[in-house]
């Protein structure tokens, strides 16, 4: 018999500690679509799942159970990634890695996506630069909504919203994004 979320937390309070694996093994793959569209990184993605779970478990005495503990492990995660983005960009410059002929360098992956394969290397830069003028707040939304297929009340608890603040989230991140690649996506 499958353990449901809110039975392996209590599980793990009640001193568990396999329980706990059964989230990880439930909710990694999502945590980590979340965080590489968050941070357009793998290693940088999977960093940010290893500190959501730690954080997760270190936190699971204050988790409410009224909560659903997938939007719960979406907000430790969205936060997660705006702790990295933050620091990324205190230590280095946002600019892409290119190498001698001026060609962007593809990110490693073992078995890249269709959506990577059809983005070229200066569509994907751009796309990069726009979501990173997103503040953290929009660049959530954004992501949840129009790359995991959030609902806006989905969206709104991870974020702390209420259903129209999470509206206009999601339409100013489309709003921006839209003035960046308008010309890009125009021109071709």
């Amino acid at each position: 018999m499958e353990m449901s979320d809110r039975g392996a937390v209590a599980a793990v309070r009640a001193g568990d500690r396999e329980a706990f694996r059964l989230l990880v093994e439930k909710h990694s793959r999502s945590i980590f679509k979340l965080a590489y569209r968050m941070t357009q990184n793998e290693q940088d993605a999977e960093e940010v799942v290893q500190e959501t779970f730690l954080r997760a478990y270190r936190k699971l005495a204050d988790f409410e159970s009224r909560a659903e503990v997938g939007t719960w492990l979406y907000r430790i995660a969205a936060n997660c990634s705006y702790d990295l983005l933050g620091r990324r960009k205190k230590h280095f410059a946002e600019t892409p890695i290119q190498d001698e002929e001026g060609d962007l360098i593809p990110l490693p992956a073992a078995d890249p996506s269709p959506e990577r394969v059809a983005l070229s290397g200066e569509l994907r830069a751009k796309l990069a630069e726009a979501m990173n003028e997103l503040s953290p707040v929009e660049r959530t939304a954004f992501v949840l909504r129009h790359f995991e297929g959030q609902s806006i009340e989905e969206i709104g608890k991870v974020l702390g919203l209420k259903a129209n603040a999470t509206k206009n989230s999601i339409f100013r991140a489309v709003q921006k994004l839209r003035r960046a690649l308008g010309p890009l996506v125009l021109a071709r």
